[in-house]
């Protein structure tokens, strides 16, 4: 099993083509890339879309936390989306932890599912 480059690169930025500018320079072989929320809130999915299309794969570090049901349906999205990996808010509890991970193993694109236990 090939476990893929180690660094992920994270993408804070709301403007676009500073995101841009800044992929242009790295080489998708040697880093992954991060989408937290101020960029996904300003580019919304495309901007997953766009660095999956320049061979990046794609950490969405949104931080999930609320109602079972609520976290797993985003859950879910962001596997339709086809991250590599995405994350959900430990203090959830148990029932919305369990929520997310049973939303990612119905998933056909599994990504890897990672808990924030502390901010």
């Amino acid at each position: 099993m090939s476990v893929g480059p180690q660094i992920i690169i994270a993408l804070d930025f709301a403007n676009i083509e500073r995101v841009r500018a800044l992929v242009a320079q790295l080489d998708r072989r040697r880093c992954r890339r991060k989408s937290g929320k101020e960029l996904f809130s300003h580019a919304g999915p495309s901007i997953v879309a766009e660095l999956q299309a320049r061979g990046f794969d794609v950490f969405l570090d949104l931080k999930f936390h609320d109602i079972p049901n609520t976290v797993a349906r985003a859950c879910a999205a962001a596997a339709r989306l086809g991250v590599w990996m995405l994350n959900v808010h430990t203090l959830g509890g148990y029932e919305m932890l369990q929520a997310a991970r049973t939303a990612i193993d119905k998933s056909t694109r599994r990504p890897l599912l990672i808990g924030v236990t502390l901010l």
